[in-house]
């Protein structure tokens, strides 16, 4: 998960919310970075969440019994810090990154799977597949690099022609959708590096994520284009309703048989979408940190959870929130 870069912009965006309606807050909510988080990812069923913060490095919490499961120190050096870290869709497997480094960790055992450093650019987005078999990461010199770690066969796309902010890998490695400050997305092959999709953008594209069936793509520009397009013919779906001029978006999840779409903004606010025509059902908002000026948090991370009844979020100041009541209608 994407936080430098999102932090800035929560300022600005903090000043906007406070001319918005009131919205719904949260009904649960416990800490898990005492001082706040520097990036946070969620499970796709909820079960757990990892968190990466300065006290605490980087650590895996378990949702359900709302216990620290493991603590993971991922590098010696305590400015080298994880800012991008991805859970496997069958929660095998995470992995978590600093600017020159990842790291590949079993969720049963706790062991660590393996170090790895890079020696070109530094890392912007990260994720892995089922049984922790594929790593991929977006590059700062506009490459993504696709790794098989049981055969050690490595795959450099180069389709984008500037910096890479958000990569998405579908739950078995095999397809990736990326989206890169050249106001393009595109949705390829893992195998073959051959394009299946292009999506165009009238600004950087600073968002995209996959649906677990692979229906659906998810693409989003730093103005006001957030699309949801089919993955079958490439054609446009929907796009997100809104009146703000700009919305940034910072944590997006599908829910299970892709009807629905959920997203984080730097603003604190969480909000409900129809898929079908991009209809706003539902607006919440997670809590900044006490104390903290201006008082703002960044959604990190979004996750269906209890049957799709409600929303669990982990944010910036370092707490997991759960939202109930959805409004899906």
């Amino acid at each position: 998960m994407q936080s430098i870069r999102i932090l800035l912009i929560s300022v600005v965006s903090t000043l906007l919310m406070a001319c918005s309606p009131s919205a719904k807050q949260a009904t649960h909510t416990v800490e898990h970075a005492v001082r706040g988080a520097f990036a946070a990812a969620i499970s796709a069923d909820g079960h757990y969440s990892l968190i990466s913060s300065v006290e605490h490095g980087v650590s895996l919490w378990d949702n359900q019994t709302h216990g620290l499961k493991y603590q993971w120190q991922h590098s010696a050096d305590p400015e080298n810090l994880v800012h991008s870290l991805a859970i496997s869709y069958d929660n095998s497997f995470a992995v978590t990154a600093a600017n020159d480094t990842f790291a590949v960790w079993d969720i049963k055992t706790g062991k660590n799977q393996g170090y790895y450093q890079i020696k070109t650019a530094s890392i912007r987005d990260i994720a892995i597949s089922n049984q922790g078999r594929y790593v991929m990461y977006g590059r700062s010199d506009n490459v993504i690099v696709h790794l098989d770690l049981v055969n050690g066969r490595r795959l450099e796309f180069l389709g984008h022609q500037e910096k890479i902010n958000s990569i998405a890998l579908s739950p078995n490695g095999h397809f990736a959708l990326s989206g890169g400050n050249d106001y393009t997305a595109y949705f390829w092959d893992t195998k073959t590096g051959q394009v299946i999709h292009r999506f165009n953008h009238p600004s950087r594209v600073t968002k995209v994520a996959l649906d677990a069936r692979g229906q659906y793509a998810f693409t989003a520009d730093s103005l006001k284009k957030a699309s949801v397009w089919q993955l079958t013919s490439g054609d446009l779906v929907s796009q997100l309703q809104y009146i703000a001029r700009q919305k940034i978006f910072s944590a997006v999840r599908f829910n299970e048989d892709a009807t629905l779409i959920a997203t984080g903004s730097p603003n604190r606010e969480l909000s409900l979408w129809r898929i079908s025509d991009g209809k706003q059902l539902d607006t919440f908002l997670v809590k900044p940190r006490e104390g903290s000026r201006p008082k703002s948090a960044v959604v990190f991370d979004v996750a269906f959870t209890d049957n799709e009844r409600s929303l669990t979020t982990e944010g910036s100041s370092g707490l997991l929130e759960i939202f109930t009541d959805l409004d899906t209608q």
